[in-house]
């Protein structure tokens, strides 16, 4: 059975590539591909899974031109 992204009113902490995916509106392929071009960071592997960081994702989201950002996404950076 196949996990489905948790929605809310803010990403995990350090979410799976799923819920990452889910998160920028991507697909998992374009998350590996934007990960071996530098535009995310690498996963972590915790325990026996691969997760991100959320807040290293929030930075290179803020800091690169070269990634779109949704208006969804700046709203959330914006949220307090």
């Amino acid at each position: 059975m196949k996990r489905r992204a948790v929605y809310g009113d803010r990403p995990p902490a350090y979410p799976s590539k799923e819920e990452l995916a889910a998160e920028l509106c991507f697909s998992e392929s374009t998350v590996d591909s934007y990960v071996s071009r530098g535009l995310l960071p690498k996963p972590r592997r915790i325990g026996g899974s691969v997760r991100w960081c959320w807040a290293e994702v929030e930075a290179h989201l803020s800091h690169g031109d070269q990634l779109s950002v949704s208006p969804f996404q700046e709203a959330l950076r914006h949220a307090t």
